[in-house]
C-alpha cells in the first residue's frame, strides 16, 4: 500500500461519497436494538456495508471502465438495463434521503423551515458541485471529509468512556443476518459501483492515464475508505448498544442519533451533529448525481448537454422525493434492494475474480440463477409474502431473505467444474 497525499485525498473523497444519510442513522439504531449482541450484528453489517463495497472498488480498479463493464460478460443489453435500474434507484431513493435527513436533523430543529425550501437550497448547491465535477475529489477529500471524521470520532470516543446503564439483552435470533440485511440499507455496495466510476473519471480529468498507476491509486484509496467506514460503523453500533438502556425502546433512528450526540457532546452536540449530518449527506448526494450524469453522458457519446440535463433532472427529482420523511424512503427502498442488491453483490464478486475463474459462461449462469432466486424475496417485500412463503421455506436461507445465496454459490461451483471438464476433453 503506497501512501501519499493524493492517495489520502482520493480515499477520503471515496469515504465521503459512501458515507451519507443511511450510514449515519442506521448503525446506532442497529446497535441499540442488538444490545449485548452488538458484536455479532457488527460482523454482518461490516460484510455488506464495508467488505462488499471495498471489493466493488477493487473491481473498478481492475476494470477501469464504466459501470457498464460490470455486466458486459452477461450481455450488453443486460448491462445497460442493470445500469439504468441502479442509477434510477440511486437518484430516486438514497440521494433524496440525504435531503430528508438533513432537513429533519439539521434544519427543522433550528429554523422550522419547510422541507421544500431545504431540499431546493440543498440540491441547488449539489447541482453547482456536479457541474464543476473536475474539483470534486479535491474538495471532498481535502476539506469536507476530515471534518466529518473528526465529529464522528468525537461522538464515538466520548460515548465509549461515558457512564451508562447495563446493556439490555437482545431478542435477535440471527444477529449476523440481521446486521447483514441492515447493511443493505446503506446502499454501500451499490454506491461502490456508482462512485467508483466517479473516481475513475475524475482521475482521468486530472490527467492520470496510466492503467497501473490508476489501479494502485484506486485500490489503496479504497482501503483507506474501507478502514474509515469500519471504524465509524463499529463505533456507532457499539455506542448504540451502550446507550440502549438510556432511551425509550421505540425511539426513532434520527431521535436516537440526536440523543447520542447530546449525551456525548452536551448542548453543543446538536450544533456539531447538524454540521456532521449536512456534510455527510451532501457529499453522498454529490457522488450519486455525478455518477448518474457521467453514465448518461457516456451513453450519449460523451455529450456535455446530456450530462447537464441529467444533473438537473437528478436534482429536481431529489427535491420532489425529498418531501418524504426518512422512514418512508427507507420503507420504499426495501423492495428495490431485495431485488437489485443480490445482483450487485454477485457482479462485484465475479468482477474481482480473474477472467480464468469467471469466464462468460460462469458469469451468465450465476447472474441468471441469482435473479431467479431473488424474485421470491422481492415478491415477499411488495406484499406477496403469504404466496411465496412456502417457496422461501423450501430454499435454504429463504426465511432469512437470502434465498439467492446458496443457489448462486452452488451454480458458480458446478458451472466452473463443468467448464473445466469440457476444456479437458478438447
Amino acid at each position: 500500500m503506497r501512501l501519499n497525499k493524493e492517495t489520502f485525498i482520493t480515499g477520503f473523497a471515496l469515504f465521503s461519497m459512501f458515507f451519507g444519510a443511511g450510514n449515519l442513522i442506521l448503525p446506532p439504531s442497529l446497535g441499540f436494538k442488538a444490545g449485548d449482541m452488538w458484536f455479532w450484528v457488527t460482523i454482518g453489517f461490516v460484510i455488506s456495508a464495508v467488505l462488499l463495497p471495498l471489493l466493488g472498488i477493487f473491481a473498478h480498479a481492475r476494470l477501469q471502465g464504466t459501470m457498464l463493464d460490470f455486466g458486459k460478460k452477461v450481455s450488453p443489453t443486460f448491462s445497460l438495463l442493470y445500469c439504468f435500474i441502479v442509477y434510477a434507484i440511486s437518484i430516486s431513493l438514497p440521494s433524496p434521503r440525504t435531503a430528508s435527513v438533513t432537513h429533519e436533523m439539521a434544519i427543522q430543529p433550528f429554523f422550522g423551515s419547510s422541507s421544500l425550501l431545504t431540499s431546493s437550497v440543498y440540491f441547488g448547491i449539489v447541482l453547482f458541485f456536479v457541474l464543476n465535477r473536475s474539483k470534486i475529489l479535491t474538495v471532498l477529500g481535502k476539506f469536507l471529509t476530515p471534518i466529518i471524521f473528526i465529529v464522528i470520532l468525537s461522538i464515538i470516543c466520548i460515548g465509549m468512556f461515558s457512564e451508562h446503564v447495563p446493556m439490555n439483552i437482545s431478542d435477535f435470533e440471527t444477529p449476523i443476518i440481521k446486521g447483514l440485511l441492515e447493511g443493505y440499507q446503506t446502499f454501500d455496495a451499490i454506491g461502490a459501483v456508482v462512485v467508483g466510476g466517479v473516481v475513475i473519471i475524475s482521475l482521468k480529468l486530472k490527467g492520470k492515464q496510466s492503467f497501473e498507476e490508476n489501479r494502485r491509486l484506486i485500490r489503496d484509496a479504497g482501503l483507506i475508505a474501507g478502514i474509515g467506514l469500519f471504524i465509524v460503523y463499529a463505533g456507532l453500533i457499539f455506542n448504540g448498544a451502550l446507550f440502549n438502556g438510556t432511551f425509550e425502546k421505540e425511539i426513532s433512528r434520527t431521535e436516537l442519533l440526536s440523543g447520542l450526540s447530546l449525551q456525548t457532546l452536551g448542548n453543543i452536540g446538536s450544533t456539531f451533529l447538524s454540521v456532521l449530518v449536512s456534510l455527510a449527506c451532501f457529499t453522498t448526494a454529490v457522488g450519486i448525481v455525478t455518477g448518474t450524469a457521467d453514465f448518461i453522458k457516456g451513453v450519449f457519446k460523451e455529450s456535455h448537454q446530456a450530462y447537464v440535463i441529467t444533473a438537473v433532472v437528478g436534482c429536481v427529482l431529489g427535491v420532489v422525493m425529498g418531501q418524504l420523511d426518512v422512514h418512508d424512503i427507507i420503507v420504499v427502498a426495501i423492495p428495490a434492494l431485495m431485488f437489485i442488491y443480490p445482483i450487485t453483490i454477485v457482479l462485484i464478486l465475479l468482477n474481482v475474480l480473474p477472467d480464468k475463474l469467471a469466464p462468460v459462461a460462469v458469469f451468465r449462469s450465476v447472474v441468471l440463477v441469482t435473479i431467479l432466486f431473488s424474485l421470491p424475496d422481492f415478491l415477499a417485500s411488495i406484499g406477496f409474502k403469504d404466496q411465496v412463503q412456502p417457496i422461501l421455506e423450501i430454499i435454504p436461507l429463504g426465511i432469512y431473505s437470502l434465498a439467492w445465496l446458496l443457489p448462486a454459490i452452488t451454480t458458480f461451483i458446478i458451472s466452473s467444474i463443468f467448464i473445466k471438464l469440457l476444456k479437458a476433453k478438447q
